[in-house]
């Protein structure tokens, strides 16, 4: 029999508290749980001397308070988009600690760089047009590496099936260009996904090496992020200190076979944030479909609000608290337990919360729920209030609540109002 899902950083009282106090559904952060991830990407393994930048991948979650977290723990930026380069800035982060690295090419590139932001150009034509703006000057060129890692093909951004950075075959074309225009490649950077194989980081680590053996000014080289995170009982997460040592070795290898030390770059965003985060919502309806269906939960949420499991057939752990007093003074293990498919409340069937990748329906054990009951969605740290299908069924953007070290409640972000939601309709 699965295991049923514990909370991870609230407490039952403290879910009831946060209701009373501010209304669900409501985005929960823990500050304690962010920095103490901080403080293990800040402790991968480099070789003395060598140096290391730790970078946030802010698309994961770009709130203006959790970025004030990563800078006042010395965590630069990597921006996904000009838009998130606007964000950092506005948040208080110096242009320096701030990377673009995007799909699509910023029509403020030239002010940017004007400012001190860094460039990673991620495709021919974006190395070109920064070539052409900013000729004799240092660049960092982002390559795919022909291979990648991650859950399915929509978390994997390496190989061939990938539009994301330079394909590894075209160095001779980004040589041509970078003495067009007297560039000097200073960075290389790879990325490949969210997985957890330290065979498959090795590889990278040392393809993305061999790219950087080619570039002879190339002083730094940056391995991306996608550490994948487990959100359920039975996933692994990855150990940067098991991935970290191959790649510490082969720095160190790289400097002895060339003389040239590395520095190391590394941008997670999910391994901050994904089980800092919760969703406390409330059960609103019960249903089932007869004898040889199905017994379905109707959440207060939905896709609105958590879109991975749509999008991904992504699991998250769903905890139910409840709302009588009663009842929660049962231990959590002499509780019944209950087979359920949970689905949000969107008019739209994929809107399930429990459902494999191809969409098909996955009961979950859990527990018992009534009406009116909480389900806190765990691991809504990440990707989920950034990602969401904002305003689908006209539903409002979500209020978002931190809690704080001391165990008080900071609200970052108050729920959207049906005046917000119409105030740019003309």
């Amino acid at each position: 029999m699965a295991a049923v899902e514990q909370l991870k950083f609230l407490s039952e009282d403290q879910v009831i508290q946060i209701h009373q106090q501010f209304g669900s559904p409501i985005y929960v952060y823990s500050e304690e749980a962010i920095e103490d991830q901080v403080r293990k990407a800040l402790s991968f393994p480099v070789n003395d001397g060598f140096g290391l930048t730790v970078r946030y991948a802010m698309k994961a979650n770009p709130n203006k308070q959790i970025l004030h977290i990563m800078k006042r723990n010395g965590v630069h930026i990597d921006a996904s988009s000009e838009f998130e380069v606007h964000r950092a800035l506005r948040a208080g982060y110096p242009p320096n600690m701030i990377q673009l690295t995007a799909q699509q090419l910023a029509r403020d590139l030239k002010d940017f760089i004007s400012q001190g932001v860094l460039f990673n150009a991620t495709s021919l034509r974006q190395l070109e047009a920064y070539g052409a703006l900013f000729p004799g000057t240092e660049v960092s060129v982002r390559f795919n590496p022909g291979l990648g890692s991650g859950a399915n093909s929509k978390t994997d951004v390496g190989g061939h099936h990938s539009s994301f950075g330079i394909w590894v075959e075209k160095i001779p074309e980004v040589m041509q260009i970078s003495r067009k225009y007297d560039l000097t490649i200073t960075k290389v950077h790879t990325h490949i996904g969210s997985g957890s194989d330290p065979a498959v980081w090795e590889r990278v680590a040392k393809v993305t090496l061999g790219v950087a053996e080619q570039f002879p000014n190339c002083s730094c080289v940056n391995l991306g992020g996608g550490y994948k995170v487990a959100r359920m009982a039975d996933e692994k997460s990855t150990v940067l200190e098991t991935i970290g040592q191959p790649v510490k070795v082969l720095f160190r290898e790289f400097f002895e076979r060339t003389g040239r030390k590395l520095s190391l770059e590394i941008e997670p965003g999910s391994f901050y944030l994904v089980n800092s985060g919760a969703i406390i919502c409330r059960v609103d309806d019960a249903v089932d479909t007869g004898a040889a269906g199905y017994r379905f939960l109707k959440l207060n949420t939905g896709m609105d609000a958590i879109t991975r499991p749509s999008l991904y057939g992504a699991r998250h752990p769903l905890v139910v608290v409840p709302a009588d007093a009663e009842k929660r003074q049962v231990p959590i293990g002499e509780r019944p337990v209950q087979e359920y498919v949970v689905v949000g409340h969107c008019c739209e069937t994929g809107d399930m919360l429990t459902q494999s990748l191809g969409g098909e329906h996955q009961a979950r054990l859990i527990h018992h729920a009534s009406v009116d009951d909480f389900v806190v969605i765990e691991g809504a740290g990440a990707y989920c209030s950034s990602m969401c299908t904002k305003n689908y069924n006209s539903f409002p953007e979500l209020a978002e609540l931190l809690l704080k070290r001391d165990g008080s409640f900071m609200l970052i972000r108050q729920q959207q109002s049906m005046d917000q939601m119409l105030a740019n309709e003309l």
